[in-house]
């Protein structure tokens, strides 16, 4: 990925999130996503590469935008030069549609990008998964007692266990998770979706978010691998392969070991990683979109590996019209 694509692709995260922000708190999820996938996957045909969908809107569902193997960008179009870069794109255009619909916090758009087989192909099943910041990395495992790992987490942090506060997923089958956090005195912040963001958070100081645990979506744990690549954080994971189905499927996508516990650099392997992201609604990091008379502003974050920086970048949109005022 030699050209710098950042910018074109925080474009592409910006317009589904202004889609999916005119639905906010309407209540229909499924609208919400809709018209998040469709302004992406149009704004993606503007993009300058020769790209194809590695995670996308489903693996099984029939998806009519933005599947797995779907070729995007400025080529598909007939208008792409020879020399556009043969790109992979896993996105999520938007994590966390009960968030949208309900107006909850931390609903956002995100895409990450790579060198072609720079992205684990994961198949749509659930992932075990133990995210912690730069501090952390050398010092936990994915197979570690939950009381293990927070006391290695507090010693790196040089804090106390019950000074942590650790992210999950708000199911059913967190409930022993969450009673072996809370006998360690750490405390939980219990989130209704959206486990991409709340790892994010984890691998920026200041957040007051110190580990992600649980069981989360596979897809989702790849973008957060890509996230972690850029930020120097960590995510450990297995493939929750519990079916004969899940099995199959987990073949079918090239993989064979089933019960190996990956890294970032084994779910995001490239060595140019692209990740961007814009919130739809107000969370940790990003503020959600905001309309005004004269337009609409927005708050994203966009990181890479080569080079390697994190930008974070306020934007407001204008209307076509001489009489805008812009407002700080």
């Amino acid at each position: 990925m030699d050209a710098d694509l950042s910018l074109e692709f925080l474009r592409v995260v910006e317009q589904a999130a202004i889609a999916a922000a005119h639905t906010m708190g309407q209540g229909d999820r499924h609208h919400s996503d809709q018209v998040a996938v469709e302004a992406m996957r149009q704004c993606l045909d503007s993009v300058p590469i020769d790209g194809t969908i590695v995670i996308g809107e489903g693996e099984r569902d029939e998806a009519p935008m933005l599947y797995i193997g779907e070729k995007v960008g400025r080529a598909t179009k007939g208008r792409g030069a020879s020399a556009d870069p043969q790109i992979d794109i896993a996105v999520d255009p938007l994590e966390g549609t009960n968030l949208c619909a309900t107006g909850s916090p931390n609903a956002i758009a995100v895409l990450a990008a790579s060198d072609r087989g720079g992205l684990l192909h994961a198949p749509d099943i659930y992932m075990e998964k133990l995210v912690v910041g730069p501090s952390s990395r050398d010092a936990v495992s994915l197979d570690a007692p939950v009381a293990d790992n927070l006391k290695a987490i507090a010693q790196c942090l040089d804090r106390s266990v019950d000074d942590l506060v650790v992210i999950v997923l708000d199911r059913p089958r967190h409930q022993q998770l969450i009673e072996d956090i809370r006998a360690t005195g750490a405390r939980i912040r219990l989130i209704p979706d959206g486990d991409l963001s709340a790892g994010i958070s984890a691998a920026v100081v200041g957040t007051g978010v110190h580990a992600v645990m649980g069981t989360g979506g596979a897809p989702e744990g790849v973008l957060t691998a890509a996230a972690m690549r850029c930020l120097n954080g960590e995510i450990f994971a297995r493939l929750v392969v519990d079916k004969p189905e899940h099995e199959a499927r987990c073949r079918a996508m090239g993989i064979t070991d089933i019960k190996r516990v990956y890294t970032s650099a084994d779910l995001a392997s490239a060595e140019s990683i692209i990740f961007a992201a814009t919130g739809v609604t107000d969370g940790t990091l990003m503020r959600g979109v905001r309309f005004f008379g004269d337009g609409t502003r927005t708050s994203s974050v966009i990181m890479q590996t080569n080079p390697h920086r994190i930008r974070f970048v306020d934007s407001i949109h204008v209307n076509e019209d001489r009489e805008v005022k812009i407002r700080f």
